[in-house]
């Protein structure tokens, strides 16, 4: 396991070599950003399609001696069961998909929308990230907001800004996924309630036990191909059989580290976060995609999965770049004009 980690973990040393020629300029600021928004634009499509499909199955299977508004209500009830979450984003954690999203929106808003097709795009992506339905992206996307709204000088725009900030919360957090998420505030330990399990109260066990792994080996840590087998260990001991069934990883990379490679490890990861934010906090724009960043790998483990590894290893190298391609700081695409000597 701790070799396949290695082999998965080589993005993190190819990507930043790539990425240190990547031409750091507008051109390549767009290119960028409308191949990340074809791959969503298509993901979206398959996924609802298929979500759809399932849907339409369900029903069938299910209402042969119904009426049309019996039926009607039957969608309405069981919606969310195929549209939300990983019900509608099977192939791909959501989390993931919604990372992606808030990159590309981080982009488009901050420029104005000047077209009905940026417009719709831009709804389109609101949508998309609605009924993935992570919390974690959640609370990303309304720093972010606060954020495009503290930058407006405009006092009319930013009341405005602030207006539709406060009507798009009301929307989200009537997500039936999100409303649900509340519930595991009240109650911390364990309980037989899957569903409340199911939205989110694994991952605050899972801190719980990489915490009481992490006290016992303080220093070294259980290795790269031992951490895992560790914290399934302890799940078991605590009685937490959810996270044990499931194999459930730290779900935070911070966390995850420390258990790995230990107190060296984590001090390493630290860094960078730390040199980050340093770095980036005279622009609103590039600290927006270090929260998006920052916050992901504190709800989970990216550097075991591919998909995380892939945003880690390309963002991190272009927010260090001299000429951030995800800021405001590039290099615009204008050809140098030389004036012509002239015959005296």
């Amino acid at each position: 396991m701790g070799l396949d980690l290695v082999q998965r973990s080589l993005s993190l040393f190819l990507f930043p070599i790539i990425f240190m020629f990547v031409k750091e300029d507008a051109a390549a600021v767009r290119r960028l950003f409308d191949f990340l928004l074809a791959g969503l634009l298509v993901s979206f499509c398959v996924n609802f399609i298929v979500a759809t499909l399932d849907l339409v199955t369900y029903v069938s299977g299910n209402t042969s001696s119904l009426g049309v508004f019996s039926i009607f209500d039957l969608v309405i009830e069981e919606w969310d069961r195929f549209y939300l979450g990983s019900a509608l984003s099977k192939s791909v954690n959501p989390n993931y998909v919604s990372i992606y999203i808030l990159l590309v929106l981080s982009y488009y808003l901050k420029n104005k929308l000047i077209s009905i097709e940026r417009l719709a795009i831009v709804t389109l992506l609101f949508i998309y990230i609605f009924l993935l339905a992570s919390i974690a992206a959640y609370l990303i996307l309304a720093l972010m907001s606060i954020l495009l709204i503290i930058d407006k000088t405009d006092r009319e725009k930013k009341y405005t800004g602030f207006l539709i900030f406060l009507l798009g919360a009301i929307v989200f957090l009537n997500n039936p996924r999100a409303s649900g998420f509340r519930t595991l505030v009240k109650e911390y330990h364990q309980t037989d309630d899957q569903k409340v399990i199911l939205l989110g109260k694994a991952k605050v066990l899972s801190w719980h036990t990489s915490i009481e792994l992490i006290k016992e080996a303080p220093i070294l840590g259980y290795g790269t191909g031992d951490a895992n087998a560790a914290l399934f260990k302890k799940y078991n001991e605590l009685g937490y059989s959810f996270n044990s069934k499931n194999e459930y990883n730290a779900h935070n990379q911070f966390f995850q580290t420390y258990l790995q490679i230990g107190v060296i490890g984590f001090a390493v990861l630290m860094g960078i976060f730390a040199l980050l934010a340093l770095r980036l906090k005279s622009s609103r724009h590039e600290f927006s995609v270090f929260l998006i960043l920052f916050i992901s790998i504190l709800v989970e483990s990216m550097l075991v999965r591919f998909n995380g590894i892939v945003f880690f290893s390309i963002v991190v190298p272009l927010l260090l770049k001299k000429r951030s391609i995800l800021g405001g700081r590039v290099i615009r695409n204008t050809e140098k004009v030389i004036p012509l000597k002239t015959k005296r």
